[in-house]
C-alpha cells in the first residue's frame, strides 16, 4: 500500500510538487509507517479499501472523520489513488464507494490544478465549497458532497 501511495503520488503530482519531496529517499518508509499505523492501531471510524488486479494492488482509498472544524461534512476522503494505467476503469469509483456512503456528507481536498481528479469528484457529486489551502507547496481546494436528498 505504501508503494502504491508513493507511486501514484509521483504520477499525479510530478510537476505540481517538488522533485525533492516526491523523490525523497524515505518517502516509501514514511508511507509504510502511516499505513501500518492505520491498519494496526484502533481507528474504528476509518475505512480503508484496496483494489487489486493480477499485478497486485492498483489502487488505495481511506476516509475518516473530518480534519477541518469548519466543514459540514461527517466524513473526509483522505486518500484515493489509482495507478494511471487503470484510470477510466471504474476502480476509482469502486474505491470511493467502498470508503464513503452517498448519503453521508463528505469532504475532500484536491490539488488545483488537477482537472482529471476534480472532474472525477464532480461526477461523483462533489463541488468546490470555496475553501483553499496550500499543502506540500501545492494549492488545494476543498470539495464537498452534501447529503443526498
Amino acid at each position: 500500500m505504501a508503494r502504491v501511495h508513493v507511486d501514484t503520488w509521483r504520477e499525479a503530482y510530478r510537476g505540481l510538487m517538488t522533485d525533492e519531496l516526491l523523490d525523497a529517499a524515505d518517502f516509501v518508509a514514511r508511507r509504510e509507517v502511516l499505513w501500518t499505523r492505520v491498519l494496526t492501531d484502533d481507528f474504528p471510524q476509518h475505512r480503508v479499501a484496496v483494489a487489486e488486479s493480477a499485478d497486485g494492488i492498483v489502487g488505495i482509498a481511506m476516509s475518516g472523520p473530518p480534519m477541518d472544524d469548519d466543514t459540514p461534512a461527517q466524513r473526509q476522503l483522505y486518500v484515493l489513488y489509482v495507478y494511471a494505467a487503470h484510470h477510466g476503469s471504474g476502480i476509482g469509483a469502486q474505491l470511493l464507494s467502498a470508503v464513503t456512503d452517498v448519503g453521508e456528507p463528505t469532504c475532500l481536498w484536491v490539488a488545483d490544478p488537477n482537472p482529471r481528479a476534480q472532474a472525477f469528484y464532480r461526477r461523483s457529486g462533489f463541488a468546490p465549497d470555496g475553501v483553499e489551502r496550500i499543502g506540500d507547496g501545492v494549492r488545494e481546494i476543498r470539495m464537498l458532497r452534501p447529503e443526498a436528498r
